[in-house]
Parts: structure tokens; sequence; C-alpha cells
């Protein structure tokens, strides 16, 4: 009767045990969690937004909190009538996007929409845009790019696409919140939860042997 009370006693103590160092463990995970990533930002641009230039740029530039991914990144310069002024693709360099722009620009107020991968592999920037203003430029009977001048007898040039959906590019292993610690504490908690499990059935089994 005695070794039961005492192997009783001893069981005890270690399931309590067992339990405080998971309680222990799983307040630890919630400690030392890693914080939220947040995206990307836009921390400023080449022109500014609302600048006034007395000559068209040669390119726009973009500047970003990190380094944004590679690939992804699209630009549009658009003037008043939606042609858009943007020459190749984007070139990124650290944390700045450069969109070369093409030559003869006239004067007017244009538009820079602009999306890039954040280097969190989410797409950031969809929406969003700012503008400047060319005082000096094309004059009035120089002509548009090659792209944007009209054919005899063809219609007048479309408006610019929309950008291409961002989830297209070649983006590996995206999550829907890459930046949250759940997706490392939720498996942890499970594993943890197992171990409980599998402690209580233990102790239950060696009480019912003593």
């Amino acid at each position: 009767m005695i070794n039961f009370v005492r192997n009783n006693r001893t069981a005890s103590g270690f399931a309590a045990a067992a339990a405080a160092f998971l309680l222990a463990l799983c307040a630890g995970l919630l400690v030392w969690a890693p914080p939220a990533a947040a995206h990307d930002e836009l921390t400023g641009s080449s022109p500014a937004d609302g600048a006034v230039l007395e000559a068209p740029p040669e390119s726009v530039e973009l500047v970003f909190s990190n380094n944004p991914a590679a690939i992804g990144s699209r630009v549009q310069v658009l003037d008043a009538a939606g042609t858009d002024w943007a020459d190749g693709d984007v070139r990124i360099l650290d944390n700045t996007a450069t969109q070369p722009l093409r030559s003869s620009m006239p004067a007017g107020t244009y538009t820079v929409n602009w999306r890039v991968v954040s280097s969190d592999a989410h797409p950031i920037g969809d929406g969003e845009s700012f503008t400047f203003t060319v005082r000096g430029g094309t004059s009035a009977g120089t002509s548009a790019p090659a792209t944007a001048v009209p054919s005899a007898g063809a219609s007048a040039p479309s408006t610019a696409a929309p950008l291409p959906d961002a989830t297209q590019s070649p983006v590996l292993n995206r999550s829907d919140d890459p930046g949250s610690p759940w997706p490392v504490i939720v498996p942890a908690a499970v594993v943890l939860a197992a171990v409980a499990v599998l402690i209580a059935l233990s102790v239950r089994r060696r009480l019912r042997e003593d």
C-alpha cells in the first residue's frame, strides 16, 4: 500500500512537472516568436510626387525601405492621353527600382503607376501612383514615340493596359501572410499537445500497473 502511494505521488509529481514544462515552453514560443515582418514601403522617388520639371527626365526611380525582388516589377508612366512612356524593363539595384523613359516626352502631367514584389515575396504598389509635371518638352508639332503614333487610317492609340496580376510572377513559397509568426507557433503547439497526451497516457498506464 505504501509503495502504491509513493508510486502514485511520484507519477503525479512527474505529470505536474511535465505539464509545467510544456506550459513554460509554450510561453517561451509566444515570447520569442518573430514579429510580423512589415512589407517594403516606397520611401522616395525621382521625380518626387508633385514635382515640376523644366525638362523631361530620362528615367523614373523608386526608392524602397528594403531591397525588392528582381522579378514581377512593372512601372507605367502615363501622359494625359494614357500613352505609356516607359521604355523597356524595370532595373532593380539594391533598394532602388529604375524605369527608363522614351525620349521626346511632351510637356504635361504624367502619372506613375508602379508595382514591385516586396522582399518578403508579397506584391505591393497595386493602386498606388504619383504624378509629376514637365514644363518643357516636345513641341506641339513633334511626334510622340513611334509606338504611340497612329498610322494613316488607323485608330488613335489606346490607353495603356493595366498592370498584369503580380501573382503570375514566379515567386515561390509565398503564403497569404508571409510576415506572421503563427505558421511557426501553430505546428509547435500541435507537437507539444501530442507530447502532453503521450505523457498523460504513459502516467496513466504506470498508475494502472502499480
